[in-house]
Protein backbone atom coordinates (compact mmCIF):
# COMPACT_ATOMS: atom_id res chain seq x y z
CA UNK A 1 0.00 0.00 0.00
CA UNK A 2 0.84 3.53 -0.64
CA UNK A 3 -0.78 5.40 2.58
CA UNK A 4 -0.21 9.52 3.11
CA UNK A 5 -0.77 10.32 7.24
CA UNK A 6 -1.60 13.37 8.23
CA UNK A 7 -0.01 15.26 11.43
CA UNK A 8 2.72 12.42 10.46
CA UNK A 9 4.72 14.61 12.11
CA UNK A 10 2.77 14.08 16.03
CA UNK A 11 2.95 11.52 18.43
CA UNK A 12 0.64 9.24 17.24
CA UNK A 13 1.19 9.76 13.48
CA UNK A 14 5.27 9.27 14.06
CA UNK A 15 4.08 5.81 15.39
CA UNK A 16 1.24 4.93 13.03
CA UNK A 17 4.46 5.50 10.19
CA UNK A 18 6.68 3.27 11.93
CA UNK A 19 4.05 0.34 12.17
CA UNK A 20 3.06 0.87 8.27
CA UNK A 21 6.79 0.65 7.22
CA UNK A 22 7.33 -2.48 9.36
CA UNK A 23 4.70 -3.87 7.10
CA UNK A 24 6.13 -3.19 4.11
CA UNK A 25 3.93 0.09 3.17
CA UNK A 26 5.19 3.02 1.82
CA UNK A 27 4.22 5.82 3.92
CA UNK A 28 4.21 9.79 3.01
CA UNK A 29 3.84 11.89 6.52
CA UNK A 30 2.24 15.35 6.13
CA UNK A 31 2.34 17.89 8.78
CA UNK A 32 2.86 21.84 9.25
CA UNK A 33 4.50 21.37 12.51
CA UNK A 34 2.68 23.33 13.91
CA UNK A 35 2.26 20.73 16.95
CA UNK A 36 4.31 18.40 15.72
CA UNK A 37 7.81 17.95 15.61
CA UNK A 38 9.82 16.52 13.06
CA UNK A 39 12.09 14.87 16.00
CA UNK A 40 9.10 12.19 16.07
CA UNK A 41 10.25 11.54 12.05
CA UNK A 42 14.18 11.56 11.97
CA UNK A 43 14.64 8.45 12.22
CA UNK A 44 13.06 7.34 9.36
CA UNK A 45 15.23 9.81 7.30
CA UNK A 46 16.71 8.44 4.37
CA UNK A 47 14.30 5.01 4.65
CA UNK A 48 13.46 4.47 0.69
CA UNK A 49 9.33 4.14 1.43
CA UNK A 50 9.01 7.05 3.43
CA UNK A 51 8.59 10.72 2.36
CA UNK A 52 8.01 13.76 4.03
CA UNK A 53 5.94 17.07 3.50
CA UNK A 54 5.44 20.23 5.25
CA UNK A 55 1.95 21.38 4.44
CA UNK A 56 -1.66 22.72 6.31
CA UNK A 57 -3.64 20.52 5.51
CA UNK A 58 -6.28 22.86 5.35
CA UNK A 59 -5.34 24.37 2.38
CA UNK A 60 -5.42 21.45 -1.32
CA UNK A 61 -3.58 18.86 -0.93
CA UNK A 62 -2.05 17.59 -3.54
CA UNK A 63 0.27 14.17 -3.48
CA UNK A 64 1.14 13.02 -7.41
CA UNK A 65 0.71 9.17 -8.45
CA UNK A 66 -1.38 6.64 -6.47
CA UNK A 67 -2.91 6.07 -2.67
CA UNK A 68 -4.43 3.51 -1.17
CA UNK A 69 -5.32 5.00 2.23
CA UNK A 70 -5.61 8.44 3.64
CA UNK A 71 -4.98 8.27 7.45
CA UNK A 72 -6.34 11.45 9.03
CA UNK A 73 -4.41 12.77 11.87
CA UNK A 74 -3.40 16.17 11.63
CA UNK A 75 -4.92 18.24 14.55
CA UNK A 76 -4.08 19.87 17.67
CA UNK A 77 -4.99 17.44 20.22
CA UNK A 78 -4.55 18.53 24.22
CA UNK A 79 -6.66 21.17 26.16
CA UNK A 80 -3.58 23.87 26.41
CA UNK A 81 -3.68 23.41 22.58
CA UNK A 82 -7.64 24.33 22.64
CA UNK A 83 -6.88 27.08 24.93
CA UNK A 84 -4.21 28.97 22.54
CA UNK A 85 -5.10 27.68 18.83
CA UNK A 86 -9.06 27.51 18.90
CA UNK A 87 -9.39 28.47 15.07
CA UNK A 88 -7.04 26.56 13.87
CA UNK A 89 -8.01 23.57 15.67
CA UNK A 90 -11.39 23.93 14.31
CA UNK A 91 -10.34 24.17 10.89
CA UNK A 92 -8.13 21.41 10.57
CA UNK A 93 -11.28 19.28 11.84
CA UNK A 94 -13.95 21.06 9.41
CA UNK A 95 -11.43 22.32 6.27
CA UNK A 96 -8.35 19.71 6.93
CA UNK A 97 -10.73 17.28 6.59
CA UNK A 98 -12.92 18.28 3.60
CA UNK A 99 -9.57 18.52 1.63
CA UNK A 100 -8.60 14.85 2.71
CA UNK A 101 -11.65 13.58 1.80
CA UNK A 102 -11.74 15.25 -1.21
CA UNK A 103 -8.22 13.52 -2.09
CA UNK A 104 -9.45 10.29 -0.85
CA UNK A 105 -12.29 10.38 -3.12
CA UNK A 106 -10.09 11.59 -6.20
CA UNK A 107 -7.36 8.99 -5.39
CA UNK A 108 -10.06 6.04 -4.85
CA UNK A 109 -8.28 5.53 -1.25
CA UNK A 110 -9.49 4.18 1.76
CA UNK A 111 -9.80 6.92 4.20
CA UNK A 112 -9.50 6.44 8.30
CA UNK A 113 -10.46 9.62 10.65
CA UNK A 114 -8.81 10.10 13.91
CA UNK A 115 -11.69 10.98 15.85
CA UNK A 116 -11.62 11.04 20.05
CA UNK A 117 -13.28 10.21 23.22
CA UNK A 118 -14.01 14.08 23.09
CA UNK A 119 -16.69 13.19 20.72
CA UNK A 120 -19.08 11.76 23.47
CA UNK A 121 -18.31 15.22 25.86
CA UNK A 122 -18.77 14.75 29.96
CA UNK A 123 -20.53 11.58 29.40
CA UNK A 124 -24.04 10.54 31.17
CA UNK A 125 -23.95 7.35 29.75
CA UNK A 126 -20.54 4.91 31.54
CA UNK A 127 -18.68 3.09 30.00
CA UNK A 128 -19.23 5.34 26.87
CA UNK A 129 -20.95 3.04 23.67
CA UNK A 130 -20.56 4.00 20.00
CA UNK A 131 -24.43 4.34 19.92
CA UNK A 132 -23.92 7.60 22.54
CA UNK A 133 -24.46 10.75 20.89
CA UNK A 134 -22.84 12.40 23.66
CA UNK A 135 -22.94 15.34 26.13
CA UNK A 136 -20.83 18.69 24.73
CA UNK A 137 -20.96 22.25 25.34
CA UNK A 138 -20.55 23.78 21.87
CA UNK A 139 -19.82 27.23 22.91
CA UNK A 140 -16.81 26.26 26.02
CA UNK A 141 -13.21 26.51 25.72
CA UNK A 142 -13.36 22.63 24.51
CA UNK A 143 -16.44 22.95 22.38
CA UNK A 144 -13.39 24.07 19.76
CA UNK A 145 -11.90 20.45 19.97
CA UNK A 146 -15.45 18.68 20.28
CA UNK A 147 -17.04 20.07 17.38
CA UNK A 148 -14.56 19.81 15.01
CA UNK A 149 -14.15 15.93 15.55
CA UNK A 150 -18.21 15.62 15.59
CA UNK A 151 -18.23 17.79 12.42
CA UNK A 152 -15.17 15.74 11.24
CA UNK A 153 -17.29 12.30 11.70
CA UNK A 154 -20.53 13.69 9.68
CA UNK A 155 -18.28 14.51 7.02
CA UNK A 156 -16.92 11.56 6.85
CA UNK A 157 -20.31 9.91 6.65
CA UNK A 158 -21.67 12.41 4.03
CA UNK A 159 -19.06 11.38 1.68
CA UNK A 160 -19.34 8.04 2.55
CA UNK A 161 -22.91 7.71 1.41
CA UNK A 162 -22.93 10.54 -1.08
CA UNK A 163 -20.11 9.84 -2.63
CA UNK A 164 -19.28 6.11 -2.07
CA UNK A 165 -15.83 6.96 0.37
CA UNK A 166 -14.28 3.93 1.88
CA UNK A 167 -14.55 5.17 5.34
CA UNK A 168 -13.23 4.69 9.05
CA UNK A 169 -13.82 6.60 12.15
CA UNK A 170 -11.55 5.61 15.12
CA UNK A 171 -12.90 7.01 18.47
CA UNK A 172 -9.44 7.23 20.59
CA UNK A 173 -9.25 7.54 24.09
CA UNK A 174 -6.68 8.28 26.19
CA UNK A 175 -3.53 7.17 24.78
CA UNK A 176 0.38 7.74 25.74
CA UNK A 177 4.25 6.66 25.08
CA UNK A 178 7.45 7.56 23.70
CA UNK A 179 7.33 11.14 21.76
CA UNK A 180 4.27 12.96 23.47
CA UNK A 181 5.44 16.36 23.59
CA UNK A 182 6.97 16.69 27.23
CA UNK A 183 4.59 20.41 27.84
CA UNK A 184 1.66 19.69 26.30
CA UNK A 185 -0.41 19.62 29.32
CA UNK A 186 -1.91 16.47 29.56
CA UNK A 187 -2.15 14.51 32.48
CA UNK A 188 0.65 11.68 31.16
CA UNK A 189 3.30 14.32 30.15
CA UNK A 190 2.74 16.17 33.26
CA UNK A 191 3.01 14.05 35.52
CA UNK A 192 5.64 11.73 34.49
CA UNK A 193 8.19 15.03 34.05
CA UNK A 194 7.42 16.34 37.00
CA UNK A 195 7.99 12.91 39.14
CA UNK A 196 11.10 12.34 37.45
CA UNK A 197 12.58 16.24 38.41
CA UNK A 198 11.05 15.78 42.01
CA UNK A 199 7.94 18.52 41.76
CA UNK A 200 4.86 17.79 42.95
CA UNK A 201 2.24 16.25 40.40
CA UNK A 202 -0.59 18.60 40.40
CA UNK A 203 -4.13 16.99 40.01
CA UNK A 204 -5.93 19.59 38.72
CA UNK A 205 -9.47 19.65 41.32
CA UNK A 206 -10.32 17.23 43.61
CA UNK A 207 -8.69 14.21 41.57
CA UNK A 208 -11.60 11.88 41.62
CA UNK A 209 -12.23 12.23 37.52
CA UNK A 210 -11.37 9.33 35.97
CA UNK A 211 -9.53 8.54 32.93
CA UNK A 212 -8.45 4.81 30.68
CA UNK A 213 -5.14 4.76 29.88
CA UNK A 214 -3.91 2.69 26.36
CA UNK A 215 -0.27 2.50 25.61
CA UNK A 216 0.31 3.60 22.14
CA UNK A 217 1.13 0.34 20.62
CA UNK A 218 -2.29 -1.34 21.34
CA UNK A 219 -3.74 1.64 19.87
CA UNK A 220 -1.79 1.40 16.88
CA UNK A 221 -2.78 -2.28 16.61
CA UNK A 222 -6.25 -1.59 17.07
CA UNK A 223 -6.43 1.46 14.34
CA UNK A 224 -4.23 -1.06 11.64
CA UNK A 225 -7.05 -3.59 12.19
CA UNK A 226 -9.91 -1.00 11.58
CA UNK A 227 -8.28 0.32 8.34
CA UNK A 228 -8.37 -3.47 7.35
CA UNK A 229 -11.67 -3.95 8.41
CA UNK A 230 -15.12 -2.89 6.63
CA UNK A 231 -16.57 -1.26 9.38
CA UNK A 232 -17.54 2.58 8.37
CA UNK A 233 -19.30 3.46 11.14
CA UNK A 234 -17.37 4.72 14.70
CA UNK A 235 -15.08 2.49 16.56
CA UNK A 236 -13.82 2.88 19.78
CA UNK A 237 -10.31 2.18 20.56
CA UNK A 238 -8.64 2.43 24.20
CA UNK A 239 -8.07 0.58 27.32
CA UNK A 240 -11.52 -0.12 29.64
CA UNK A 241 -9.38 -0.13 32.67
CA UNK A 242 -10.54 2.89 34.44
CA UNK A 243 -8.90 4.69 37.33
CA UNK A 244 -8.98 7.91 38.84
CA UNK A 245 -6.49 10.74 38.00
CA UNK A 246 -5.38 10.50 42.16
CA UNK A 247 -4.83 6.42 41.33
CA UNK A 248 -2.75 7.73 38.59
CA UNK A 249 -0.45 9.96 39.71
CA UNK A 250 0.44 7.69 42.61
CA UNK A 251 0.98 4.60 40.17
CA UNK A 252 3.18 7.15 38.35
CA UNK A 253 5.49 8.31 41.42
CA UNK A 254 5.84 4.76 42.19
CA UNK A 255 6.87 3.22 39.00
CA UNK A 256 9.16 6.37 38.92
CA UNK A 257 10.66 5.74 42.48
CA UNK A 258 10.15 10.01 43.06
CA UNK A 259 9.64 11.66 45.87
CA UNK A 260 7.54 13.89 44.83
CA UNK A 261 4.23 14.92 46.76
CA UNK A 262 0.96 14.97 44.84
CA UNK A 263 -0.99 18.54 45.03
CA UNK A 264 -4.53 19.27 44.28
CA UNK A 265 -4.87 22.67 42.38
CA UNK A 266 -6.97 24.96 40.84
CA UNK A 267 -5.89 26.34 37.81
CA UNK A 268 -6.76 29.97 36.58
CA UNK A 269 -7.38 29.22 33.10
CA UNK A 270 -10.37 27.39 31.84
CA UNK A 271 -8.18 24.00 31.31
CA UNK A 272 -10.40 21.91 33.68
CA UNK A 273 -14.07 23.84 32.64
CA UNK A 274 -16.21 20.93 31.13
CA UNK A 275 -13.27 18.23 31.75
CA UNK A 276 -14.94 15.05 31.60
CA UNK A 277 -15.82 13.32 35.05
CA UNK A 278 -15.71 9.73 33.81
CA UNK A 279 -13.99 8.28 31.00
CA UNK A 280 -14.05 4.35 30.00
CA UNK A 281 -14.46 3.27 26.59
CA UNK A 282 -17.02 0.15 25.95
CA UNK A 283 -14.95 -1.87 23.26
CA UNK A 284 -16.75 -4.51 22.53
CA UNK A 285 -17.36 -3.41 19.02
CA UNK A 286 -13.51 -3.75 18.88
CA UNK A 287 -12.85 -7.04 19.94
CA UNK A 288 -16.03 -8.44 18.18
CA UNK A 289 -15.51 -7.06 14.95
CA UNK A 290 -11.29 -6.54 15.10
CA UNK A 291 -10.75 -9.37 17.51
CA UNK A 292 -9.00 -6.69 19.38
CA UNK A 293 -8.39 -5.51 23.17
CA UNK A 294 -5.44 -3.82 24.83
CA UNK A 295 -2.62 -6.23 25.61
CA UNK A 296 -0.11 -4.02 28.03
CA UNK A 297 -1.11 -2.94 31.77
CA UNK A 298 -0.38 0.13 32.73
CA UNK A 299 3.02 -0.24 34.41
CA UNK A 300 3.88 -2.28 31.49
CA UNK A 301 3.41 1.24 29.64
CA UNK A 302 5.11 3.56 31.99
CA UNK A 303 7.93 1.69 32.07
CA UNK A 304 8.34 2.37 28.37
CA UNK A 305 7.63 5.35 28.62
CA UNK A 306 9.39 6.92 31.16
CA UNK A 307 12.88 6.67 30.20
CA UNK A 308 12.12 8.61 26.74
CA UNK A 309 10.94 11.45 29.05
CA UNK A 310 13.84 11.08 31.12
CA UNK A 311 16.14 11.01 28.30
CA UNK A 312 14.44 14.37 26.99
CA UNK A 313 14.64 15.80 29.72
CA UNK A 314 18.36 15.61 30.12
CA UNK A 315 18.10 13.17 33.23
CA UNK A 316 19.81 9.99 30.73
Amino acid sequence: MRVLITGGAGFLGSHLCDRFLAEGHSVIAMDNLITGNTDNIAHLAGNPNFKFIRHDVTEYIYIEGELDAILHFASPASPIDYLELPIQTMKVGALGTHKALGLAKAKGARFLLASTSEAYGDPLVHPQTEDYWGNVNPIGPRGVYDEAKRFAEALTMAYHRYHGVDTRIVRIFNTYGPRMRLRDGRVVPNFISQALIGKPLTVYGDGSQTRSFCYVSDLVEGIYRLLHSDEHEPTNIGNPTEMTILQFAQAVVNITGSTSEIALVQPEDERIKDDPKVRRPDIGKARRILGWEPKLSLEEGLQKTIPDFARRLGLK
